[in-house]
């Protein structure tokens, strides 16, 4: 086949769409039942940061009322209607195993099959799927319930008694102020800043359109503080966005500004000595890279790929989309992976076209 898509969240699907407009035949190969899964199992109180406005993919906008936030099951149920509407070609169930180059072609592996193509499209998320965990989590007394951010669903998870949650990004942040309401909560970790701004707030319909316009055409790759930018949050996370700090105290969330180190008799300690007694301990920590079943030298030492605009200079006929600052800080979220679905897409169908011409001469 032409081209194999690695991933059914939105930034496959939305490169799907996009090489659809293109007449450019495709799979998509997903490893869960349907798409939208993996916005399924996010934590139950998660709602989208940016307004429905905002968060349709190419061709289908969003539906419902457009400043409304949506909840992480109506992107899922979004996404799954965007593939049925589009009739994309998606195989379920369908985990790749390992990627490598043969020839002048691209294999994909999924189980005891082998499927060749031209080119590939890894999609398999923006910051990683493999949950960061500190090696000494497996150090931690028995008898405290630990969570990664992956793991959690509803304060009820978690034992009576107090809570660490580790993580300062947004993520932790409203972890840690959703339990503090039936918790004793404690939040560790570096202060990520905070936008200026509330979602759902008077005001949006005047910050959006701007905050948008910075992140796709200022905040880009080819900027002089891209870097530094990118950086920052594919490393440390992003700052936090509807849950801020006057939030966190008004709920009587301690907020402790030095890591997590180590342990001391099994409780977790921070940098500066202190052990904590605690029965639950909350992982929002992030998540990992993890491409070691891509058998092509395109991965660096921090575990990100080789690319630029999900195109992989270096090995003709893989791309990758939908990596956190693919191209400009609005690449890790929905108003911003449709341009590079269109970019990855058009470069696909540059190198088919340049086949065909070769072929024919």
């Amino acid at each position: 086949m032409n081209t194999i898509i690695i991933g059914a969240g939105q930034a496959g699907l939305a490169t799907g769409y996009q090489l659809q407009r293109l007449g450019e035949p495709f799979v998509i190969l997903d490893g869960n039942a349907r798409a939208g899964d993996q916005w399924r199992s996010h934590w139950d109180s998660l709602r989208l940061y940016s307004p429905a406005k905002y968060d349709g993919l190419p061709g289908l906008p969003f539906p419902g009322e457009p400043w409304h936030y949506p909840t992480k099951d109506e992107v899922a149920d979004y996404l799954a209607s965007y593939a049925a509407h589009f009739a994309l070609p998606i195989r379920h169930d369908a985990r790749v195993d390992r990627l490598e180059r043969r020839g002048d072609r691209w294999v994909a592996t999924v189980g005891a099959e082998e499927l060749g193509a031209d080119n590939v499209v890894v999609a398999t998320g923006t910051f990683g799927r493999t949950p960061y965990l500190p090696d000494f989590a497996v150090d931690l007394d028995p008898a405290i319930r630990q969570l990664h951010s992956s793991e959690y669903r509803r304060p009820e998870q978690l034992k009576d008694g107090p809570v660490l949650v580790v993580g300062g990004s947004h993520s932790g942040t409203d972890i840690a102020y959703e339990v503090a309401e039936t918790h004793e909560t404690v939040l560790a970790g570096r202060d990520r800043g905070q936008i200026p701004f509330t979602p759902g707030r008077p005001g949006q319909k005047l910050f959006w359109p701007m905050f948008l316009f910075v992140g796709r055409h200022l905040i880009t790759r080819r900027s002089p503080i891209a870097k530094a930018a990118m950086e920052d949050l594919r490393y440390h996370g992003g700052p936090m966005i509807r849950v801020k700090r006057a939030d966190l105290l008004a709920r009587g969330v301690e907020r402790v500004h030095d890591r997590v180190t180590g342990t001391q008799d099994g409780r977790p300690m921070l940098a500066d000595g202190r052990a904590l007694d605690v029965a639950n301990v909350v992982w929002a920590t992030g998540f990992r890279q993890v491409f070691d079943w891509i058998k092509a030298p395109v991965i660096g030492a921090d575990g990100w790929p080789h690319e630029y605009r999900g195109v992989v200079a270096d090995a003709p006929g893989l791309f990758f989309c939908g990596l956190c600052f693919q191209y400009a800080f609005s690449s890790m979220v929905l108003p911003g992976v449709g341009r590079d679905a269109a970019y990855v897409a058009r470069r696909i169908a540059a190198r088919t076209t340049a086949d065909r011409s070769l072929a024919a001469a």
